[in-house]
């Protein structure tokens, strides 16, 4: 934590930079305005999307689809994680085919999810899930396969059978694992929730920055991106930084 806040300064100077040099750019006139917009004009438009309630409410759509998703997600790729580690059958055969299927772009699920569930939040949340749950499966059998055997076998002495010895002995010595799953699995769900909502327009953050294409308003296309990247920041450092910060402290790697 100490790290995180001496550094900063330097990341809140750095984008400062950044911005001052766009503006720089922008005043230049190397491009024109419908090109690449001043940081002015794309501050604009996140002052009206705000005023006018359309940005808060595809916050609010992308990020209740994208909850959804990556809860189904995890709880799916925990159970099946598991599965693959504790049944050697299931690891040979389901096993192979979550790392074929961990290969396939989020995007690429949602023309099947359009045939299946036409232009609904249904078909949203099926490629947030299809993105997220083998990163999540892969990271939790890794972590239950590298549990100590030993562990293992004095739980079962101790009486630990079935669902106590997951909940009580596989689940937390796997848990610096999963978080790195839960991470990775993050990361794809929320680009799962804004390419389906991309190709699905059908609102959200997603819908808005295809909205921006169509009217060709390049500063609306970037406004939404820095949001979307912006979200993506802030939950990474809330959320998933400190809880892993936390984990690796208690488990002594760190």
């Amino acid at each position: 934590m100490n790290v995180a806040k001496n550094y900063a300064p330097y990341k809140i100077v750095f984008y400062i930079g950044i911005v001052a040099v766009w503006q720089i750019i922008s005043i230049a006139g190397i491009w024109p305005d419908n090109i690449f917009p001043s940081p002015y004009e794309v501050a604009e438009d996140l002052a009206y999307g705000a005023t006018d309630g359309s940005l808060f409410y595809g916050i609010a759509t992308s990020m209740w689809r994208l909850l959804i998703g990556l809860a189904i997600a995890i709880a799916g790729g925990i159970v099946l994680g598991i599965f693959m580690a504790r049944v050697e059958v299931v690891n040979q055969t389901v096993g192979s085919l979550v790392l074929g299927l961990q290969s396939i772009p989020s995007v690429a699920w949602v023309p099947l999810a359009i045939l299946w569930f036409g232009l609904t939040d249904g078909g949203i949340i099926f490629v947030t899930v299809a993105g997220a749950i083998f990163a999540v499966t892969i990271n939790t059998y890794s972590g239950v396969k590298n549990i100590d055997p030993h562990f293992i076998e004095a739980a079962r002495n101790m009486g630990a059978k079935n669902t106590q010895l997951i909940t009580a002995v596989l689940i937390p010595a796997a848990f610096p694992y999963m978080i790195s799953g839960f991470k990775q699995g993050w990361a794809f769900a929320w680009r799962g929730v804004i390419g389906a909502e991309l190709l699905f327009s059908y609102l959200g953050l997603g819908f808005l920055l295809n909205a921006g294409r169509s009217l060709t308003d390049v500063s609306q296309v970037i406004a939404i991106m820095i949001v979307i990247m912006a979200i993506g920041l802030v939950i990474d450092g809330l959320v998933f930084k400190k809880l892993e910060d936390k984990v690796m402290s208690r488990w002594g790697l760190r």
